[in-house]
């Protein structure tokens, strides 16, 4: 069975809207020899980043996925991870509320054309109190903005992870739970990752970022959230159509 999600998760990834080649100078064409590129922006703050943990999540779902056949190339402006992460590039920014992410987010996400986008982000709004009540309007309008800069891409957005601080995992856990209706609302092309259960406190190095075993868990997460677009063939649906 193990064998048999592989290769349909590597055929789902590979179909689904891949662009046509690597950018010049993407590191992502070595790592398959043949089929097209799906096109990946992590986004968010440090936990995509990586501050504590250099690659954060990216280093193990860069493995994950090149495992399965798939030829990765991350997108963004930024770039850092261990050198055994070959595709450096990001838009993770280390310390950003969910409103300053918004505003680069239309820029980073036209010049990339993702295919795919990752969007973990919140926890800083939650630290630091910033008008938690509206947070989830925000991270609505962030949705809006990276979908209307990339109207072909699939957005997978993430429930922030657990906190050591009594006071801002309450404000996570409210956060939290308006993230599957805002997604519900934006349509097919945008998905909820549960990211919550995923982690527990003892796999956060410092009570906010986790540690390596606990990024392994979160690519875990992310590669797994890409499957409810097979079909029993191995193969997605109709090309997306962009939207209006």
């Amino acid at each position: 069975m193990r064998r048999a999600t592989t290769m349909l998760l590597a055929a789902a990834l590979i179909t689904a809207g891949c662009a046509d080649a690597a950018p010049p100078g993407g590191a992502a064409g070595s790592a398959a020899p043949n089929g097209p590129v799906v096109r990946i922006m992590p986004l968010g703050d440090s936990i995509t980043d990586g501050d504590e943990s250099p690659g954060a999540y990216r280093t193990e779902l860069y493995r994950q996925l090149t495992a399965a056949g798939v030829r990765v190339d991350f997108v963004g402006s930024k770039q850092s991870g261990p050198a055994s992460l070959p595709d450096r590039d990001h838009e993770g920014h280390g310390g950003y509320r969910i409103d300053e992410i918004d505003a680069g987010a239309t820029e980073w996400v036209r010049a990339a054309g993702p295919r795919l986008v990752l969007l973990q982000l919140g926890t800083n709004d939650m630290l630091l109190n910033y008008d938690v009540e509206h947070a989830p309007q925000r991270m609505s309008g962030l949705i809006d903005h990276v979908i209307a800069a990339a109207p072909g891409a699939d957005v997978y957005v993430a429930s922030l992870l657990p906190l050591d601080d009594r006071a801002a995992q309450a404000r996570a856990a409210a956060f939290n739970a308006a993230l599957p209706g805002i997604v519900r609302d934006k349509g097919a092309r945008v998905h909820f990752v549960d990211m919550r259960d995923a982690l527990t406190p003892g796999d956060l190095d410092d009570g906010v970022h986790p540690t390596a075993a606990g990024f392994a868990k979160m690519a875990r997460v992310w590669a797994a959230a890409l499957k409810p677009a097979l079909t029993p063939a191995g193969s997605t649906g109709p090309a997306a159509t962009p939207r209006s």
